[in-house]
């Protein structure tokens, strides 16, 4: 794959930078709760990003006690409608839809001429298998997007893992240069039984994400073994729409199924701004 030698200047850099150390600062930094330290710096990153306050559930800045509160709030209700079509797929969160499509067997498209495994991203060849084929979509959350993360379908959470790995950015630029990185990143993958088959939900930690946090586990962290953390779950149903988890900072998820019995809608193209809530597809049984 040629790249550019800015591009490869970009991607060495990401590798000498100390991610851990740096995500340990951020982490910090983003929960002081000093009245003038946490109002400022979330004024100034509302200025920087165009952030739009008026969707926010309480007062920029002063209803949150820290910046990451405020980064992964929630926001006024009816804000992001639920699309409601009969058998819908509706957009996780807020964001850019990097690439979509339909898997090549264990082949998913990262990036334009870029392609990375499916067993690789799971983490679970068995789990693998089973999705292969499957519809699958990314979306990259930038800083100035909603955090919340999104059912696409309603679903049953049977299991999860969380798998260490590395933390490159995940911007368009990296994505298009490190092939494999969504499977090279560190990341959360999460496995719905759906009534279509199975759904595969995959938060992926990047440079700046001090932690990724799930409706039904809270807050969590790389483990200190440096081994992927397996768990199996049961009575945890998420309707269509129910908030699932959040980046504390952002990135992006993948979504893997349930099945190629998903129809993407014809006018969707990668690069596409897209927001929680929206249609995307509709399954068909």
């Amino acid at each position: 794959m040629q790249q550019s030698l800015s591009n490869r200047v970009l991607i060495k850099l990401q590798e000498w930078v100390p991610a851990r150390l740096i995500g340990r600062l951020i982490y910090k930094l983003t929960r002081i709760e000093i009245v003038w330290f946490k109002n400022g710096f979330t004024r100034v990153f509302c200025w920087l990003y165009s952030v739009n306050v008026a969707e926010a559930e309480r007062p920029v800045p002063g209803g949150y006690r820290n910046f990451n509160e405020f980064f992964t709030r929630q926001l006024k209700a009816g804000a992001r409608p639920i699309d409601n079509t009969a058998n819908g797929f509706v957009c996780p969160a807020d964001g850019t839809l990097a690439q979509f499509g339909i898997a090549a067997g264990n082949q998913l498209l990262q990036a334009k001429g870029v392609s990375y495994e499916l067993d690789a991203l799971l983490g679970d060849s068995d789990y693998a298998s089973a999705l292969s084929g499957s519809a699958f979509a990314t979306v990259y959350l930038a800083p100035y997007n909603y955090h919340r993360l999104h059912m696409p379908i309603s679903g049953e959470l049977v299991a999860s893992q969380f798998i260490p790995g590395l933390l490159y950015s995940v911007n368009a630029r990296t994505t298009a240069s490190v092939p494999g990185l969504y499977a090279l990143n560190e990341r959360h993958v999460c496995h719905f039984r759906t009534e279509y088959g199975p759904l595969a939900l995959v938060l992926v930690g990047a440079m700046n994400v001090a932690s990724i946090s799930t409706a039904w586990g809270g807050e969590l962290f790389p483990p200190s073994d440096g081994q992927p953390v397996a768990a199996t779950h049961s009575g945890i149903q998420l309707d269509r729409g129910a908030y699932m988890g959040h980046f504390n900072m952002g990135s992006t998820i993948v979504c893997v199924g349930p099945s190629a019995a998903l129809r993407w809608l014809e006018q969707l193209q990668p690069g596409n701004t897209v927001r929680m809530g929206q249609l995307l597809g509709t399954m068909e049984q």
